[in-house]
C-alpha cells in the first residue's frame, strides 16, 4: 500500500482543524501507530494483504512466489511471472520493484502493490521481482538501500526456474512513493557497481511520485497544505522516523539535491541509463519530484518527466487508467 493508501485506509478524512498541517493533528493517531519505548513501532493497522498465486490453473494475471532473500535479515521477495512464459522460451525484461509505505508501513504481499505487480507482469510481458524491504524505525536508512542492492545480486546469483525467463540485460528499477525513494538510491549504488551485477545491466529507472524532502516547504507543499492524503505532519513523521539520528531532511537521503547531486549521476549518464519521474499537480510531493528532473537534465541524465494535472499521490497504482500509462513507458524503455 502506498503513503497515500496508507493514510486512507486509517481515515485521514477526519475534521483536524482548519489548516492541515498544525499542530492538532496527530501524525502517530492518523496511521495508528505507536512508537515503543525502545524504539520500535507497534502498527495497529496492517493493510489487506494477498498470498502468492503460483498455480497456473488459477485465473490470475499473473503467477507468483516467494523466495526468501536474506533470512538473517527476514527479507524475501515476489516474484510475478506472465502465465504465458511457461510455455514460451522467449526471455522477458526484468522489472526490480520497490513498495511505498513511507519506509515503515506495508510490505510486498500488500494487496495494493501486489496487484499492481501482477498486472504489470502480465500487461507489460515481464518478469517482475517485488522486494520486502526492512522497515523503519527498526531498521532506519540505509537498511532498505541495503536491501535494495542486495536483491540485485542475489537474483544475479539465483538458478529459480521462474527467474530463468529473464534477460538480465533489459533491467529497470522501478518504485512508488518511498519505494521511488529507494529505486533511486538502488540505483546508485548499482551504477557504481555495475560491473559487479554483470549479467545484469539496468538500462533506466521508473519512479513513481518518488517521495523526498527537504527543511524548505516547496510551493506545492504548501499549496496543498489540506491534502489530507500526505499532510506534513505525516511525511515530517516518517522522515524523523527512517532517517539516520540526529539528520534532518536535507540529508542526502530525502533531499537528493543538496550539494549539487550524487556525483554517481555522471556514471549513470555514462551508461546511459534513461529514467521517468511520474508526478501529478495533487500531489504536495510534485516540485520534488520536478526538482528531481531538473537535476537529472542538469547532469544531461536521459530522463523523461511525467506531470499530469489534478490526481492526487498514490494514483498511478490506484487508478487502472494511470497504471496503464506507467506500463505503456515501461515497454518503451525497452526498445
Amino acid at each position: 500500500m502506498s503513503l497515500a493508501s496508507v493514510v486512507s485506509v486509517v481515515s485521514l478524512c477526519v475534521v483536524y482543524g482548519s489548516v492541515v498541517g498544525n499542530s492538532a493533528i496527530d501524525p502517530f493517531k492518523a496511521l495508528n501507530i505507536t512508537l515503543n519505548p525502545d524504539g520500535t513501532l507497534t502498527r495497529l493497522s496492517i493493510p489487506p494483504q494477498s498470498p502468492p498465486s503460483p498455480d497456473p490453473n488459477l485465473p490470475t494475471p499473473a503467477l507468483s512466489q516467494d523466495l526468501t532473500v536474506n533470512q538473517s535479515k527476514h527479507t524475501w521477495a515476489r516474484i510475478y511471472l506472465p502465465h504465458k512464459a511457461l510455455h514460451s522460451k522467449t526471455k522477458l525484461p526484468l522489472i526490480v520493484f520497490y513498495h511505498g509505505g513511507g519506509f515503515i508501513l506495508s510490505s510486498a504481499n500488500s494487496t495494493y502493490f501486489h496487484d499492481f505487480c501482477a498486472n504489470m507482469a502480465n500487461q507489460t510481458e515481464s518478469v517482475v521481482v517485488s522486494l520486502d524491504y526492512r522497515l523503519a524505525p527498526e531498521h532506519r536508512l540505509p537498511a532498505a538501500y541495503e536491501d535494495s542492492l542486495e536483491v540485485l545480486h542475489w537474483i544475479r546469483t539465483s538458478n529459480h526456474p521462474w527467474l530463468c525467463h529473464a534477460d538480465y540485460s533489459r533491467s529497470i528499477l522501478m518504485g512508488e512513493s518511498a519505494g521511488g525513494n529507494i529505486a533511486y538510491n538502488a540505483g546508485l549504488s548499482a551504477a557504481a557497481e555495475a560491473h559487479l551485477l554483470e549479467p545484469i545491466k539496468i538500462q533506466g529507472m521508473v519512479l513513481i511520485q518518488p517521495f523526498f524532502g527537504g527543511t524548505k516547504r516547496t510551493p506545492s507543499e504548501v499549496r496543498l497544505a489540506q491534502d489530507y492524503t500526505i499532510p506534513l505532519p505525516v511525511t515530517d513523521l516518517m522522515w524523523n522516523l527512517s532517517l539516520p539520528f540526529g539528520a534532518d531532511r536535507d540529508y542526502e537521503y530525502s533531499n537528493p539535491t543538496i550539494k549539487g547531486g550524487a556525483r554517481i549521476l555522471d556514471q549513470i549518464k555514462a551508461l546511459g541509463w534513461r529514467v521517468a519521474v511520474f508526478g501529478c499537480e495533487g500531489d504536495p510531493l510534485v516540485d520534488r519530484d520536478r526538482g528531481l528532473v531538473k537535476l537529472l537534465r542538469g547532469k544531461a541524465v536521459h530522463v523523461v518527466g511525467n506531470f499530469y494535472q489534478g490526481g492526487r499521490h498514490g494514483i498511478f497504482l490506484g487508478q487502472p487508467s494511470m497504471s496503464r500509462k506507467v506500463f505503456h513507458l515501461v515497454t518503451t524503455l525497452y526498445k
